[in-house]
């Protein structure tokens, strides 16, 4: 074969490869919507003025006959959603791993979630309950799906540039979710403009997410192509016994381990802010819905940026270094929140800048940290455990925080609750050997990580 040959196939590769990467970019610009709109801005003190609403006299609702504080009932909501994709994350992993078809499994948790996000429009008067189900659903989906979206992460793209497509991967699910946020402000600030009562926008704002999701989906769908792995053809396991061979895999590779547990622990308080902030804001600081679209609009157009140029600290100071660093920034940020002052939107705004400029970058450069850590031909069943610990596992943190309230009736209590998830996670990872973990895997080292 001559050099000219080889050259143009080596083109060729690139070209394939850089389309690739940018049709998995689409599937965050597609669910992150989902993640934005609904989970960290409306859903919250939607569904939260729902269950007051069906409340009996003492603020209770009785969901299966449990007395749950309706101020409660979105965060045991979200635990009920985590724990639900505990049982179904280990099978859709293992599955996509022996069959080598993630595609369709790809899109049939994309469109369950949309088609659940969707059916949010009919949540209104003392529908608490159907709320609480489409969130289980919906949030239960979209983890299904990441661990799918992000096993194909060392699928496309070599060792080098790792960092810097899962960084543009989350950068493009925030420019998305900053869209679609200035569209939910407009309507949600001018609905009687638009001959609309509040609560009918705020249930459009709910729905059009879900239309979204299902829509730029279409895109990765059309440019992602499956691969034939050495173990195609071979029957998954169920659940916890697929979960427990990987686990049992994983403990030939303790520092994998190691490294997964550290993100258990510190992205469990990352995602427990992501779904209560608004909460927070509204219930305990008083701040109007306008007031907090623009705080989470401001945390979506910063975290881009931060996304980015936490993927450029990396390159020099390398992943490990540059997470640790974020973990701090999270711990202070957090620690700051508690001392808010009610009714102050500015200082909100402040709290909320510095939960965007490291939002992005910590769970981008974790993501892609683990695949570096993974054995080749294991990507999506590891991927699996991963998200387990992405959402899978982060019920701990809601279930915290609404424990934490309706022990004290205060949200600054259980939003103080959540600093030991980074000042923990901070330590664990600190003690894992990176550079070691890689060798471990079978994996080519990089000069940074």
């Amino acid at each position: 074969m001559g050099t000219e040959t080889v050259r143009a196939q080596a083109a060729d590769e690139v070209t394939e490869r850089r389309r690739e990467q940018r049709g998995w970019y689409f599937y965050d610009w597609a669910c992150s919507v989902y993640s934005t709109s609904v989970l960290t801005v409306f859903l919250g003190p939607y569904l939260t003025s729902v269950a007051k609403h069906a409340a009996d006299a003492d603020g209770f609702v009785h969901p299966l006959g449990i007395p749950v504080r309706a101020g409660s009932f979105f965060a045991y909501a979200v635990s009920a959603s985590v724990i639900l994709s505990i049982f179904v994350m280990p099978m859709a992993g293992a599955a996509a791993d022996r069959t080598g078809r993630k595609k369709g499994l790809l899109a049939l948790c994309a469109y369950l979630g949309a088609t659940a996000t969707t059916g949010m429009f009919f949540l209104d008067g003392d529908r608490y309950l159907l709320g609480g189900l489409l969130l289980i659903v919906a949030n239960a989906s979209v983890a299904v799906s990441m661990v799918l979206y992000n096993s194909y992460l060392p699928q496309i793209a070599p060792p080098e540039e790792r960092d810097a497509v899962s960084s543009r991967g989350w950068a493009f699910g925030y420019a998305a979710g900053s869209l679609m946020l200035v569209v939910n402000l407009v309507l949600y600030s001018a609905h009687d403009s638009f001959g609309v009562s509040e609560s009918t926008a705020v249930r459009i704002c709910l729905a059009s997410a879900g239309i979204w999701w299902g829509a730029f989906t279409l895109v990765p769908l059309k440019r992602l192509r499956d691969r034939p792995t050495a173990s195609a053809g071979q029957v998954s396991g169920h659940g916890w016994r697929q979960l427990s061979a990987t686990v049992r895999d994983m403990r030939g590779k303790p520092l994998t381990l190691a490294f997964l547990f550290a993100y258990l622990v510190y992205n469990d308080g990352i995602q427990t802010v992501i779904s209560q902030a608004s909460l927070y804001g509204s219930e305990e600081l008083g701040l109007s819905q306008s007031t907090l679209i623009v705080a989470v609009l401001l945390v979506q157009v910063l975290a881009v940026g931060g996304a980015l140029g936490m993927g450029r600290l990396a390159r020099t100071y390398g992943a490990k270094r540059t997470i640790l660093g974020s973990l701090v920034a999270w711990t202070v940020t957090l620690g700051a929140g508690y001392f808010l002052p009610a009714g102050a939107p500015v200082w909100f705004f402040v709290l909320a800048a510095g939960i965007g400029l490291v939002l992005g970058g910590s769970q981008a450069l974790s993501r892609s940290l683990f695949s570096h850590l993974i054995p080749s031909g294991k990507e999506a069943e590891y991927f699996s455990a991963y998200e387990m610990s992405d959402r899978g596992m982060s019920w701990l943190g809601p279930l915290l925080f609404g424990l934490t309230y309706q022990l004290t009736g205060s949200y600054r209590d259980a939003i103080i609750s959540l600093v030991a998830f980074f000042v923990i996670g901070f330590v664990l990872l600190a003690r894992v050997p990176v550079r070691q973990a890689v060798h471990d895997a079978g994996n080519p080292v990089p000069d940074r990580i």
